[in-house]
């Protein structure tokens, strides 16, 4: 219980780390184009302590759950609230060439490009979650052979429990039988076994509780031994679940051979890139998909089955990551850091308000919009009136804000897990 707490504690802390430097990229890139930032908070609500360099203020609020940054002059509303004083007018945020403003207001996405890319290579480079090629072939060998690998527990339909498994696991019947891993199954009661699809299809046919002959093939001759299958349950093509027999038996892979490799620093670089074309055609995919993902949502709140392809929150995330924790899955870990990095930096990117990319489509609408003035002869509109936007804005953070809290009551209600 102590490593998953503390997993929880970990990825939420990385999170806020990650969001800080979000803010941090956006101050930076300010401050080197001469933009006034006035402030720089980790945190949100009340001021728990702050420190002021320059014209600065950086500081801890006391709600852990984001940051910000304050650059002069961002919108026309900023400089209604607040007049900008004469020296800093070619200071302000507005002012500066388009081309400044846009890597300022990207910086905060291309930070959580940047934590992702790294992270992700030192995975690739020298942990190993490109997929092993040796693992393949070892895996579709033994698929062709029927060569097994034999579960020591099994989780069977109809309950009880065996010493020296897990409370609600049952000795695996092809273990108790004394087949081993490595060995092959030719055949199971008077039918031949050539594959693992056949080896399925023909134990599927079983009796759970009655015993059968199981032929095994080892080290050149072959044996027969009695195995009693135990009831299954398993998910049909059309998704409901039905109660099969099973033996307790899986494909064989050399335990010495892992299903990844890591690739080095050099090859490294070219597979994170691969990895990550990846990753970014997944998120669109995911962020296309996301409004027909509310309904199971809302279906898991209200008792049904949580699937595991439904969105979760930082709630959500957090868990997971102390389960990883709790199990010793530090690169998956730190891989679920990577992809909520890619995902929070495309997110923000969207073309719409409160998110950078929203300021960024206006920052060149406002250009095309002149652009085209000029040449028409005509004099520059100005700026965009932020407030004709603002009840898009609050549509937009109304909606985000219910998604939000949709995920948020799923992923306590009814959470994703990846250990069971």
């Amino acid at each position: 219980m102590l490593a998953y707490t503390t997993g929880i504690i970990l990825f939420a802390l990385a999170i806020l780390i990650s969001v800080s430097l979000h803010e941090f990229g956006h101050m930076l890139t300010a401050k080197a184009f001469g933009m006034k930032v006035t402030r720089y908070f980790v945190g949100f609500g009340p001021t728990l302590w702050s420190f002021r360099k320059g014209e600065t203020e950086y500081g801890l609020k006391g709600i852990p759950l984001g940051g910000f940054v304050k650059i002069t002059g961002m919108t026309p509303l900023e400089e209604e609230e607040e007049p900008i004083e004469e020296r800093d007018q070619k200071r302000v945020f507005w002012r500066k060439p388009l081309w400044q403003r846009t890597v300022v207001l990207a910086a905060g996405s291309v930070t959580h490009f940047i934590l992702g890319f790294v992270a992700l290579w030192i995975l690739v480079s020298f942990v190993g979650v490109v997929a092993n090629p040796a693992y393949a072939d070892q895996v579709a060998e033994s698929q062709e052979t029927a060569r097994v690998s034999v579960a020591e527990c099994v989780v069977a339909a109809e309950g009880g429990t065996a010493e020296d498994c897990p409370e609600g696991q049952v000795q695996g019947p092809a273990q108790a039988a004394g087949i081993a891993d490595g060995d092959a199954i030719t055949a199971v009661g008077d039918d031949e076994v050539t594959d693992w699809d056949s080896l399925i299809a023909t134990v599927s046919e079983l009796t759970p509780g009655e015993p059968v002959a199981v032929t095994v093939a080892s080290g050149g001759t072959e044996r027969t031994v009695e195995v009693t299958p135990y009831a299954a349950e398993a998910e049909t093509e059309g998704g409901d679940v039905e109660t099969v027999a099973r033996l307790g038996v899986f494909v064989y892979t050399d335990p010495a051979v892992s299903p990844t490799v890591a690739v080095g620093p050099l090859d490294g670089v070219g597979e994170t890139f691969a990895v990550t074309g990846d990753m970014f055609k997944e998120t669109f995919i995911a962020l296309g998909k996301l409004p027909s993902k509310i309904p199971p949502l809302w279906d898991a709140i209200m008792g049904g089955e949580r699937g595991d392809d439904t969105p979760v929150s930082v709630v959500g995330a957090s868990r997971l990551g102390g389960e990883m924790v709790q199990y010793e899955q530090w690169a998956m870990f730190f891989m679920l850091l990577v992809v909520l990095n890619y995902f929070i930096g495309i997110f923000n990117l969207l073309p719409l308000l409160p998110m950078d990319g929203g300021h960024i489509a206006i920052a060149w609408y406002e250009r095309a919009r002149s652009w085209v003035a000029a040449r028409r002869g005509r004099p520059d509109p100005g700026r965009v009136d932020y407030l004709k936007l603002m009840p898009l804005t609050y549509a937009v953070i109304v909606l985000l804000g219910g998604f939000m809290l949709l995920t948020i009551t799923a992923d306590i209600v009814n959470p994703i897990t990846i250990f069971n």
